[in-house]
């Protein structure tokens, strides 16, 4: 079996670039042929799976966190091979959500090799959502309102490492508002004032047991509504989102769709799989089973 290792060297804060000649080599005790390709920055992984020859490969593989393996799905989208091969994931990197729901722990890479070498692999849904006239893809979640302006702050924060996302979530809490936001969802309609907004295809967003009853391959999506909410409210409660508890919130409401649509009177930042790209209004649909993943 021949893979296109798309490696993140930067991905973990850094600490990922000294896996990379470990990760290479337990490939190849596998007896896997490995093309490795180190990605040089934002936007590389996506594309050198674009621009990759399909038809030389049996399989890509992202290693790096959520943010690679982002790219590396819209670059596969992007690709125009008419043959398709299964994507791999190598949990290296700081949020590694969908490895969670592939029942891969963060760190466990050695295990993930493992996988991705037994060639056993299943189809799950993939995230597909418009905006701004542009056509992009996510394998985890979409968010926007209070969880996208935290990734928003915690980006201007990534000298801090880990410590980014936990000042980010303090100085939006600072700064909390809610937003009128009009839902679409398979025919229904909801109108609110919304402190965020989460799809997920995922049960997991980081560490958060944001979506507890999502599935990745039974068509639909998960829709995470938080409504009006006091700032005080907000750090009491906030800890019940870890264990997935906060869905009995009475401001809490979870929906299952297709499809659906979002719109704000004012653009919102979206947040597609913890990276930042794209505004409100927003168009979404889920791909069942759309593409192949390496899965025990």
């Amino acid at each position: 079996m021949k893979l296109l290792l798309v490696f993140n060297p930067h991905a973990g804060h850094g600490r990922a670039a000294a896996l990379y000649p470990a990760a290479v080599s337990l490939f190849e005790e596998k007896g896997l042929t490995i093309d490795p390709v180190l990605t040089e920055g934002p936007g590389h992984a996506g594309r050198i799976v674009r621009d990759a020859d399909f038809g030389s490969y049996d399989g890509v593989v992202a290693a790096g966190g959520d943010g690679t393996l982002y790219e590396v799905v819209n670059g596969y989208y992007a690709n125009p091979a008419r043959g398709r091969i299964p994507v791999g994931v190598l949990p290296t990197g700081t949020g590694n959500a969908f490895a969670r729901d592939l029942k891969i722990d963060a760190g466990r890479w050695r295990e993930a090799v493992e996988i991705i070498a037994s060639g056993k692999r299943r189809k799950v849904d993939v995230g597909r959502f418009r905006t701004g006239g542009g056509t992009y893809y996510f394998l985890n979640i979409l968010g926007l309102g209070f969880v996208a302006d935290v990734t928003d702050t915690a980006s201007r924060l990534k000298a801090l490492g880990n410590l980014s996302y936990t000042l980010g979530v303090l100085v939006q809490t600072l700064f909390l508002h809610s937003y009128p936001v009009r839902v679409e969802v398979d025919g229904r309609q909801i109108e609110q004032e919304n402190l965020f907004a989460e799809i997920s295809n995922t049960r997991y967003t980081s560490n958060f047991l944001m979506a507890p009853k999502a599935r990745i391959d039974d068509g639909l999506l998960d829709l995470t509504l938080l409504g009006r909410m006091s700032r005080r409210r907000l750090l009491k409660c906030f800890p019940l989102i870890f264990t997935g508890q906060h869905v009995s919130l009475p401001e809490v409401q979870q929906l299952q769709a297709s499809s659906l649509r979002i719109s704000t009177p004012e653009p919102k930042l979206l947040t597609p799989d913890g990276e930042l790209g794209g505004t409100t209004p927003v168009e979404v649909e889920c791909l069942r089973q759309d593409i192949e993943v390496f899965w025990r």
